[in-house]
């Protein structure tokens, strides 16, 4: 009998859709990209490992600005190693909530897709790790919670393997 619920667990479990943007077409507040990121904000966040460790925290410095539909979003890292880094985001919006950015150290282009509060991007990141750069790829979601503050949740992988997550909380001033 345990094997049968164990496998009825198991079926049913692997029919469990994965989240899509429009499942949060309702959700508020609505979140504009041009909008939340026009500015200064500040992020706290840290990266965990596949078993959920905390490997390492941080701080973003951001300012974003939008010319039209396109936007420059400029990110200072501080680490708690002490060690920093700098990426340039070029965003651009296109029609229906999707959106496209491009960075230095992003290969080809991040696709996202915004629906109600969330805006899901997929986005493969070169990742520099003790003097080997890696390929990792990114499920990276932002729930915007109010006009002040966004919580993002990006899911790392390679070669489908889960890598781990990093986990931030933007605030605007």
């Amino acid at each position: 009998m345990n094997r049968r619920l164990l496998l009825t667990t198991l079926v049913l479990s692997g029919c469990a859709s994965a989240p899509v943007p429009e499942d949060y077409a309702a959700e508020k507040p609505v979140l504009d990209l041009k909008t939340y990121f026009n500015g200064p904000l500040t992020a706290h966040g840290l990266f965990t490992d596949r078993a959920g460790k905390v490997k390492r925290r941080f701080v973003v410095k951001l300012v974003g600005r939008w010319q039209g539909g396109v936007g420059t979003l400029e990110e200072d890292f501080s680490y708690s190693d002490g060690k920093t880094e700098r990426r340039v985001w070029t965003l651009t919006a296109l029609d229906d909530g999707r959106y496209r950015g491009t960075a230095a150290d992003v290969v080809g282009e991040a696709v996202g897709e915004a629906r109600g509060n969330a805006l899901r991007w997929s986005y493969t990141l070169r990742l520099p790790v003790d003097g080997t750069t890696y390929d990792v790829q990114l499920d990276d979601w932002m729930y915007l919670m109010d006009d002040k503050v966004m919580l993002n949740k990006a899911r790392m992988s390679k070669f489908g393997f889960h890598l781990g997550d990093v986990t931030l909380s933007f605030h605007k001033p």
